[in-house]
């Protein structure tokens, strides 16, 4: 099978959500003999040539990053009926070499990472090749879950205004993406169920996030970063994990510290959002920014916490956690998309107490700690390894007639 794979951004490394599932599945298709080009946004670094992708894929374009002013965005806020999602990777260069690309060769799959990418659709209708949106997030549930939190707090209400309206736009925007390709695939039941119900006639899949677990495991450089030590990664300009870090270190972290005084948290990952600089002066908290590998603070880590008030899908932050053998404490909501076996090997609290409960007791108890990580990896190798989910990768492509 020749498949065109069109992503956000060059998935290499693979550090964050986006990036991690969109090479896994670029790793598993190769493996399993297909021919891939790739096309994606990209900047300057790394170089396309430095990385494996040059061996997984048989061709590669890449796009520098369209820029989008403030003031054009506030343009489009008002005068558009399209989300933001929909503007934000639009490129004359983009849509100039993907029809070229589409001129010189027939593939008989081509796939769309998330929504942004689906803006491009339009492009593809005529190419003769089946179409396959692969939907990170149910944009428009999340969307509305921002709002719903937002709106709890006044001092958020201009944001929580913004979301609403986009929902709504992104709701209709969903809608025709999914109606319009061959084959949508979610990331989770809860995914699915919401994209079916925004459109009854889509046929869905469910492939969830995976990850190669063996590499988790693996020993490499080690991190003392004390006797109790908490953890929680992501991309912190993303808004969810924006919330999650306020509400944490403002109502759950000083409580944990009350009780455990040298008790550390280690917010790890790029581009900290300018909300999240107070940190940096309260007592027992790094912000580390972008760091080269997560594992070592991972391995690090006593107790991995997902306090997500807000977000969709199969957190891959959770999976990289459990991979590593972190007990982790989670809200239901970050649980989300998990079955059951995997949710018995975490710990669930969603408010302020029963975190705070479940913080402490876990730190003062090795033998759980112990206990629930080493059941967290059982259960990410038997639902969440990419050798697992490849193959039913395959078996949606095949139901569409795609050998």
């Amino acid at each position: 099978m020749r498949l065109l794979m069109l992503t956000p951004s060059l998935p290499y490394p693979p550090h964050q959500g986006g990036a991690i599932r969109n090479y896994g599945i670029i790793y598993g298709l190769h493996a399993a003999g297909h021919d891939i080009t790739l096309m994606s946004f990209h900047g300057d670094s790394p170089t396309v040539d430095s990385t494996p992708l040059v061996k997984l894929c048989s061709r590669i374009e890449t796009v520098p990053f369209p820029h989008r002013a403030t003031n054009q965005r506030f343009r489009e806020l008002l005068l558009s009926s399209k989300p933001d999602l929909a503007n934000r990777l639009r490129s004359d260069e983009f849509s100039y070499r993907l029809e070229s690309l589409l001129t010189e060769t027939q593939f008989d799959l081509i796939q769309f990472e998330g929504l942004e990418m689906a803006a491009y659709l339009p492009l593809t209708q005529n190419s003769g090749a089946k179409l396959c949106y692969d939907a990170h997030n149910a944009e428009f549930a999340l969307q509305r879950v921002i709002f719903e939190v937002d709106l709890s707090s006044p001092f958020r209400w201009p944001s929580a205004a913004y979301s609403l309206i986009q929902s709504n736009r992104i709701a209709h925007f969903e809608r025709e993406v999914c109606q319009q390709v061959n084959r949508v695939i979610a990331v989770s039941d809860e995914d699915a169920n919401a994209l079916r119900q925004l459109c009854p006639d889509a046929a869905v899949s469910v492939i969830p996030n995976g990850i190669f677990a063996d590499d988790y495991t693996q020993s490499g450089e080690y991190l003392d970063l004390g006797q109790h030590v908490l953890t929680f990664t992501g991309k912190m300009d993303y808004r969810p994990n924006v919330d999650a870090m306020l509400w944490f270190t403002g109502s759950i972290f000083p409580q944990v510290q009350k009780r455990i005084p040298d008790v550390r948290l280690y917010i790890v990952g790029q581009k900290p959002h300018t909300r999240l600089e107070s940190l940096r002066e309260k007592p027992n908290i790094e912000l580390t920014g972008w760091v080269p590998e997560i594992r070592p603070f991972l391995h690090a880590t006593s107790v991995y916490v997902a306090p997500l008030r807000m977000g969709s899908g199969t957190r891959l932050k959770i999976l990289e956690a459990m991979a590593a053998g972190c007990a982790v404490i989670a809200t239901t909501l970050a649980a989300a998309g998990l079955p059951q076996p995997v949710k018995d090997t975490m710990v669930i609290a969603d408010n302020e107490a029963d975190m705070t409960e479940a913080i402490v007791t876990l730190l003062q108890d090795d033998t759980r700690r112990k206990m629930l990580g080493e059941g967290a990896q059982i259960a990410i190798r038997q639902y969440y390894d990419w050798s697992l989910l490849i193959p039913r990768l395959l078996t949606s492509y095949k139901e569409i007639g795609l050998g």
